[in-house]
């Protein structure tokens, strides 16, 4: 299990320099960091920057770029709590004006996108700036159905990736998000997840998406999908669960001004079939769980839903919003034990990507479903508002 432990005071004495950049770089494959080395000296040249990562240097192209080296983490994906103290104690040891963290597979961002995120920071003054990626129709859907919506409905955002794993941070946000880290490794828990855009809406601080065209995600140590669900979906609920008295209060949702890059289509048609059968055969085995976590008309729409037919499959958008917020509510009650209950929410998360991949199928653009959904969740707000104070009042 990884630590805070960071550079050493001698050692970052010695070591420190004042730079407008401070550049953290997750582990990573060597072909990977000299990529990114080489995009760093190529947009950054002839600018301040110090680059802190537990990767070996050694044998860089790059010798003109100041690196420092912090202890290793166990996280791939994504950046873990541990990742931001590193990353803040470096900042502030080297008084950079401006922190770019930087996730696996950050190579095949172009220079210029590492430039966007930075200037948003540095030269437009926004606190946070996060990726707005261009992904296959079939990527990210555990954002697309889950964690999208919720950071949307919950926290007016319209940040389509909430848990980036690229972003630049000023000064203030970078303490921050270092501050809630910290609490998580004091509590031995290292690896924690982090949620930026959640933290600086609470803090009031100001946030820009950047549009950065493709990236390659990396792959998660557990690649199974149960893993994953239950890892982030669990964190991002007791994020919320920790910042219910910011989230129950009303809150407007700000236009969108702007478009970016449209999403790359998917090769082929993706069978469903399995993902529908699961979903009904969970409908059979788990009527008992279910019951003691869905609200009676939750249950009676995903009864029906059950005998509709794979080819024209499809979860409705308030039905999906309603489960999602019923799970929270559980969550936050314990009404089972917590990993059950991210077992119990995996069929119906599959079921909803049927239907998501059956929409898209029929010739609708996938980021309009995916609105669709989060618009869902916005207007469900006063349900899981009202579930949250007064949950026994939906259970008759």
């Amino acid at each position: 299990m990884a630590t805070a432990n960071t550079v050493s005071s001698d050692q970052a004495t010695a070591t420190a320099v004042r730079a407008d950049l401070l550049v953290f770089i997750a582990p990573m494959p060597p072909e990977q960091l000299e990529s990114i080395l080489g995009h760093l000296a190529t947009e950054f040249h002839g600018e301040e920057l110090v680059v802190a990562t537990a990767n070996d240097p050694t044998g860089t192209a790059h010798p003109e770029i100041r690196v420092l080296p912090v202890q290793a983490t166990n996280a791939v994906w994504p950046i873990a709590a541990v990742d931001f103290v590193n990353a803040v104690h470096a900042a502030k040891e080297n008084e950079a004006k401006a922190v770019l963290l930087l996730g696996p597979g950050a190579d095949s961002l172009s220079p210029a996108a590492l430039r966007g995120l930075v200037k948003s920071v540095v030269e437009a003054k926004s606190d946070l700036a996060v990726p707005h990626y261009s992904l296959p129709v079939n990527a990210g859907l555990v954002n697309s159905a889950i964690i999208f919506p919720l950071t949307r409905a919950l926290f007016a955002s319209r940040v389509r990736y909430p848990l980036s794993i690229d972003m630049a941070l000023s000064l203030r946000m970078a303490e921050r998000l270092g501050s809630t880290a910290q609490k998580f490794v004091n509590q031995n828990q290292p690896d924690a997840i982090v949620w930026p855009v959640s933290e600086a809406m609470v803090a009031g601080l100001s946030i820009d998406e950047v549009d950065v065209g493709t990236r390659e995600l990396p792959q998660p140590a557990e690649p199974n999908i149960n893993a994953i669900l239950s890892l982030v979906t669990g964190s991002l609920f007791a994020d919320i669960e920790a910042k219910a008295a910011f989230w129950q209060r009303p809150r407007r949702l700000l236009p969108e001004h702007r478009s970016f890059s449209a999403m790359p289509g998917v090769d082929g048609a993706v069978d469903i079939a399995p993902m529908v059968e699961a979903f009904r055969l969970a409908f059979t085995n788990l009527q008992e769980i279910w019951g003691l976590v869905l609200a009676p008309n939750s249950l009676l729409g995903l009864k029906r839903l059950s005998v509709v037919d794979p080819a024209t499959f499809r979860m409705p958008e308030t039905l999906w919003a309603r489960v999602v917020f019923d799970f929270l509510v559980a969550y936050r009650l314990r009404t089972i034990n917590r990993g059950h209950l991210m077992g119990a929410l995996i069929p119906l998360y599959l079921a909803w990507v049927a239907g998501h991949l059956n929409v898209v199928g029929s010739g609708t653009d996938a980021e309009v479903h995916v609105e669709a959904v989060a618009a869902a969740f916005e207007s469900e707000k006063q349900y899981i508002v009202s579930r949250w104070r007064w949950p026994d009042r939906f259970n008759s």
